[in-house]
């Protein structure tokens, strides 16, 4: 059985890739962001941090305190937590998984790649996705030539339906990249922290 994706882990390398800061900011941005796909919190977002830590991901920056508060260490992502952070992502955005929340966690950190990477990332699973449902119609017509009836495929019709609005819509999102509709940089990713 393949191994899941870290999507808490990958939260926190794209959003220290922002800037530095500890989890407490961490795991407030994910709430207030709605971020629904990361579960668990805020035990996960601390195991999250730990082993990112372990595997020199992200690395201690400085240890600050206010008032009475408790320490709090500052992250930030290291020269390997950022290449990390986009292999793991492009693969993400390019790979369909049955898992939704995949997905979702990939497009909504999409921000982290350049364009011309997402851009190829989204294509390349358009893709796939066109292929799974070239697939799916094969194996429509063979149960329909085999006289079932289609009460007993309607699950197959549902897949089919789910793929092909997936791929209505990555056609979307590509053709506004690719238009320049909708762009983002570094510096927007910083400033729209910034605002917070």
């Amino acid at each position: 059985m393949a191994r899941r994706p870290d999507l808490v882990g990958l939260t926190v390398l794209a959003l220290l890739s922002v800037r530095p800061s500890h989890p407490y900011e961490l795991h407030r941005f994910i709430i207030d962001t709605h971020k629904d796909y990361v579960t668990g919190l805020p035990r996960s977002l601390y195991h999250a941090v730990d082993k990112l830590a372990a595997d020199d991901l992200i690395a201690p920056l400085e240890a600050t305190r206010e008032g009475k508060r408790p320490e709090r260490t500052v992250y930030e992502i290291t020269e390997e937590g950022s290449r990390e952070l986009t292999s793991r992502l492009f693969a993400l955005l390019e790979t369909p998984d049955p898992d939704t929340r995949t997905f979702t966690a990939a497009i909504s950190l999409i921000g982290c790649l350049p364009v011309q990477d997402a851009t190829r990332a989204l294509r390349s699973r358009a893709a796939a996705v066109q292929g799974a449902l070239a697939t799916i119609d094969a194996h429509l017509k063979a149960m329909r030539d085999n006289g079932l009836p289609d009460v007993l495929m309607i699950e197959v019709d549902y897949a089919r339906a789910l793929s092909e609005a997936e791929l209505s819509w990555l056609d979307r999102l590509i053709t506004r990249l690719a238009q320049g509709e909708l762009t983002w940089s570094a510096t927007l990713k910083k400033d729209l922290l910034e605002e917070r």
